[in-house]
């Protein structure tokens, strides 16, 4: 497994709007958190724009609100925070970003644990707990959902265009799980969306499977309105989320 992340996960196009949420500390993560549901959280892990990025922090409004839940979006690049002009504007291999090293510091064996730690916080605190993840978040959610925690640290996931994907991930997911598949992705490939879509339907968990023709990875939280259909397809993948969301919440709230 190569960890790179395409160049397109870096061009990111800025929502108006200012988050609700507020700055909190999980299991000694810096942490955006949003909404006030005691009950039911959702752990949304970030792409490689990070945390603070505002996409990312309008995107967990949505879901608090929505989907009546508290939302996390911890730090897991250890307080490392890259230029978002240089991210969403420039080239994703200029030697000024150093994005060789970025990746080695943040792979998945360094950033395992800690996102595992961060869910086993939430797990013990809420009735029903579930994770969304984007690109880098996109393999720590399969791996949150795998077979091996017992008993399971989520209820369900959701996966838009992961990143660093392998099929032993996909063959040990034993929770609910929800893709979301942009078209034109180069790390999230078609044999890799095969896969999915063949094995989970085997391994007899829900399976919701949401595939978005003509748009590219990185869509669901870069939501470029100069990109034809984009902008679309990053509220149809919020939209499919929330519903799935609040149908895996449904033996808590009946009334959802």
């Amino acid at each position: 497994m190569t960890n790179t992340f395409e160049s397109c996960c870096l061009k990111g196009f800025k929502w108006e709007g200012t988050p609700a949420g507020h700055i909190s500390k999980l299991a000694n993560n810096d942490t955006y958190m949003t909404g006030t549901n005691p009950d039911r959280a959702i752990l949304l892990i970030h792409d490689a724009l990070g945390w603070t990025f505002n996409n990312t922090r309008l995107l967990a409004d949505h879901y608090a609100q929505e989907a009546d839940a508290t939302v996390y979006v911890p730090d897991y690049f250890g307080g490392e925070v890259k230029d978002p002009e240089m991210l969403i504007h420039g080239d994703w291999k200029d030697p000024i970003l150093d994005m060789p090293s970025f990746l080695k510091r943040n792979a998945r064996d360094v950033r395992e644990p800690e996102i595992f730690e961060t869910a086993r916080v939430l797990r013990a605190k809420y009735k029903k707990f579930g994770a969304v993840g984007f690109c880098f978040g996109g393999w720590a959610v399969f791996r949150l959902g795998a077979r091996e925690h017992q008993p399971s640290l989520v209820d369900y996931i959701t996966a838009g265009h992961p990143t660093w994907l392998t099929k032993k991930d996909i063959d040990e997911v034993a929770v609910p799980v929800q893709v979301l598949a942009p078209e034109i992705d180069p790390v999230f490939t078609p044999e890799l969306k095969t896969h999915t879509f063949e094995t989970v339907q085997k391994i007899g968990v829900p399976f919701d499977y949401h595939f978005f023709p003509g748009v590219s990875h990185a869509c669901f939280t870069r939501g470029d309105n100069t990109k034809a259909g984009e902008l679309e397809a990053m509220v149809r993948g919020k939209n499919a989320a929330v519903g799935w969301i609040n149908q895996r919440f449904v033996d808590v709230y009946p009334e959802k």
